[in-house]
């Protein structure tokens, strides 16, 4: 386990996939009620990882990547309404990080891309007791990276 750090508004969050393992949840499920309507119906019945080939628009590398994520990366996160001034704080960040390939974030960065609270609102949300969807800071060894 790496060593951890007091968050502060220029500490990096990700979706933590161990955290939705040891709390034994489907993170694919979880990841399903955040489609379009319409990718949600192409994924109705998909419980299983399905790897597609995606390239890389900039490098033009092809590597092997979730197809649900990406539908949500390259579709649903594009629509209007995916992230709206009604979509909650927690939900807006967990969707960003997921239409942002879970790239870390800081809460200043947080807040200039939603345009939600203040950095210091955001800290303190996502570094509270509560962990909300996996959203946790990385670790320190990963915030000098």
């Amino acid at each position: 386990m790496g060593k951890w750090i007091k968050p502060d508004i220029n500490t990096k969050f990700h979706i933590d996939s161990e955290w939705w393992r040891k709390k034994g949840r489907d993170f694919r499920v979880h990841l399903r009620s955040h489609l379009c309507p319409e990718c949600q119906a192409v994924y109705a019945n998909d419980l299983e990882v399905k790897e597609i080939d995606w390239i890389d628009p900039e490098t033009a590398q092809v590597t092997k990547v979730d197809g649900l994520w990406q539908c949500l990366r390259t579709h649903c996160s594009q629509l209007p309404d995916y992230i709206t001034e009604k979509t909650t704080l927690t939900t807006s960040v967990f969707r960003l990080l997921l239409a942002n390939g879970n790239t870390p974030l800081s809460p200043v960065e947080l807040h200039r891309i939603l345009g939600k609270r203040t950095p210091e609102i955001i800290l303190r949300t996502l570094s509270g007791r509560q962990i909300y969807r996996g959203i946790k800071p990385i670790p320190i060894e990963e915030q000098k990276k």
